[in-house]
């Protein structure tokens, strides 16, 4: 069982190994939590992304993974976008925690590396047996970019978060978008829940513009703002995800996921607001 918005990499690689029979795969809205408790009668293994990407979906956390435990299915939560620092899955009963630890944990974008975190001793020989056979060992030196991310890592998450914060106000007030999705903000479906469980509203806005062509206009016009598809870096990184192939047919064309770096947040708006500026109604009209 998996969210129907998540990872791009993992729904594919789920998709693919169950086209081979290797298992049935099931997809649910992680934040309608009845429908996800319906889905545990029989599973084997259930995957987590919260909040997810790039829909940034808050799931009920606690009580998905108290009834999944209770059932006896194995719990998996993808805590990339979270970091160790705004959510503790373990402390919340899952299984396995992964970490793209490309992304905020060694925070460079310089290094590609994941890792998985369990405090389950037989599932750990489990899983240090296969990494053993199949040869999926970090290097040295991918390892020693990793350490140095990490010793700043609680800086960047609280000014990444912070600057989010900043920037999903301005942006919700933007005649150019149609929606402004970000967990922080009062009147998000997720607020309360974030509010709730986690230990921040993170930094990955997701933002919708009236069609495509708008959305590409406005990464072409940023400046400051880097287009590119990874995320959790000190930079701030803006694409459209759906000219992804991989990205869900239900996330919307026009759909523009910022990933909030730790730049002067003043730098960062003025960016937004001028490649924003031709896209609003009245200005568009006039063109």
């Amino acid at each position: 069982v998996m969210p129907r918005h998540a990872y791009a990499g993992s729904l594919s690689l789920a998709g693919d190994e169950a086209s081979r029979g290797r298992f049935t795969m099931l997809t649910v809205d992680v934040a309608d939590t009845d429908q996800v408790l319906a889905t545990l009668a029989g599973a084997d293994l259930l995957w987590l992304e919260s909040p997810t990407n790039p829909m940034l979906e808050v799931a009920d956390l606690l009580t998905i993974i108290s009834a999944a435990k209770a059932a006896g299915v194995t719990v998996v939560v993808d805590n990339t976008f979270n970091t160790p620092l705004v959510c503790r899955p373990l402390e919340l009963g899952a299984d396995v925690v992964l970490h793209s630890v490309t992304k905020y944990l060694a925070g460079h974008s310089d290094v590609v590396l994941g890792a998985l975190v369990t405090s389950n001793t037989e599932l750990r020989s489990r899983l240090l047996r296969h990494r053993t056979l199949h040869g999926a060992i970090a290097g040295p030196f991918e390892v020693w970019l990793a350490l140095r991310g990490l010793r700043t890592l609680a800086l960047r998450v609280e000014r990444s978060q912070t600057n989010a914060l900043y920037l999903a106000h301005k942006l919700r007030l933007d005649p150019a978008l149609t929606r402004v999705r970000f967990p922080g903000l009062p009147d998000d479906p997720g607020h309360q829940r974030a509010a709730d469980q986690l230990n921040g509203f993170g930094s990955i806005i997701s933002i919708e513009l009236a069609d495509v062509a708008a959305a590409e206009a406005l990464v072409a016009a940023v400046r400051v703002w880097l287009p590119a598809t990874s995320l959790g870096g000190v930079e701030s990184l803006i694409e459209r995800r759906r000219r992804q192939s991989g990205e869900p047919v239900t996330v919307p064309e026009a759909l523009v996921r910022l990933s909030v770096g730790i730049e002067n947040p003043e730098d960062l708006w003025a960016d937004l607001e001028q490649a924003l500026a031709p896209l609003r109604p009245a200005e568009r009209s006039t063109r």
